[in-house]
């Protein structure tokens, strides 16, 4: 009896470690479905950490989408604290709800934000048949008539991609911001749906989500908010260069729980870095439209600190949150 218990414990031992000794493969959690950023980070992250073998056995992702990453944040705080194989997908929109306290109270200090290693340029489209062929011109048309231009996007009212439109016309010279109108839809790829058929004028949202519809000629950008022109999209002008001093960029990069030791949040930080420097993730970055953007580590979570802070005040002056 004795040994026949030994040898269960022996064999559990082995699956949880793997036959090598190491623990299986980590999994990433995308807090949304297939498909959307968060998707494409875990996905794409995990796989050139596994082909650079940074880790040795596949990334397992796990879509758990709810409350806009609501879902998988609270999970992770209440139920996986302690999981030094877990990562998490993150980007702007969760500093963004955090700063709003849009996850029912929980806040930044919950988890461990490891790093970023790409940035998701924001961009302004419209569909290809729209009269408006650059910023200015869709400006002219906002400040003639605020409610008569409709900004679609992937965010929740108040959202990253909501913040977007609302710092371009702030810093245009919109008297009332209040009064542009922005509909908030589940998914980038819905908002843009609607611009291309026209429901909406305009669309806000992430490089990546557009690339496709660039490429197939539904869409125009008519600017993209980076300091500089994206490598690979070099023909789409910065907002900067057309005179409106917006850098509105959507990082992609993962947190881990809290829990975990600084060795553990050091390995991650150190296998981001590695993928950070890879060619295998350069390419990445240039198929997909994404700008280098690397901050790994104690850097990473100090610059987290400085934007959620930032994100509340700026929420607070447009009336986004009291």
């Amino acid at each position: 009896m004795k040994y026949k218990k030994l040898k269960v414990m022996l064999l559990s031992s082995l699956l949880i470690l793997g036959v090598s000794g190491i623990a299986l493969a980590a999994e990433c959690i995308a807090p949304a479905n297939p498909g959307g950023g968060w998707d494409f980070t875990c996905r794409q992250i995990g796989k050139v950490m596994y082909d650079i073998k940074a880790i040795d056995k596949p990334m397992q992702v796990t879509n758990m989408a709810g409350a806009g990453g609501g879902l998988a944040f609270n999970h992770v705080v209440a139920e996986r604290n302690e999981d030094a194989e877990l990562i998490v997908a993150a980007s702007s929109a969760t500093t963004t709800r955090l700063a709003q306290n849009a996850y029912a109270g929980m806040t930044a200090d919950q988890v461990r934000f490891v790093g970023s290693i790409g940035a998701d340029p924001g961009v302004i489209v419209v569909g290809a048949k729209s009269p408006f062929n650059s910023l200015g011109d869709l400006i002219d048309a906002v400040k003639a008539n605020p409610g008569g231009v409709a900004f679609a996007g992937g965010s929740a009212v108040g959202g990253f991609d909501h913040l977007k439109a609302l710092m371009v016309m702030q810093r245009a010279g919109v008297d009332d911001i209040t009064k542009v109108k922005y509909i908030s839809f589940n998914a980038g790829g819905d908002a843009l749906t609607q611009t291309i058929g026209g429901f909406t004028q305009a669309m806000t949202g992430d490089m990546s989500e557009v690339v496709g519809f660039l490429k197939s000629g539904d869409i125009r950008v008519l600017a993209v908010l980076t300091e500089e022109r994206v490598p690979g999209f070099d023909d789409i002008p910065t907002a900067k260069e057309q005179g409106i001093d917006v850098v509105a960029v959507n990082w992609r990069g993962l947190y881990i729980p809290k829990g975990v030791s600084d060795d553990t949040f050091k390995m991650w930080a150190d296998r981001l870095q590695q993928v950070a420097d890879s060619a295998e993730w350069k390419k990445v970055m240039v198929d997909n439209g994404l700008a280098p953007f690397t901050k790994v580590g104690d850097d990473f979570q100090s610059y987290i600190d400085g934007i959620v802070a930032e994100v509340r005040t700026m929420s607070q002056k447009l009336g986004v949150i009291q």
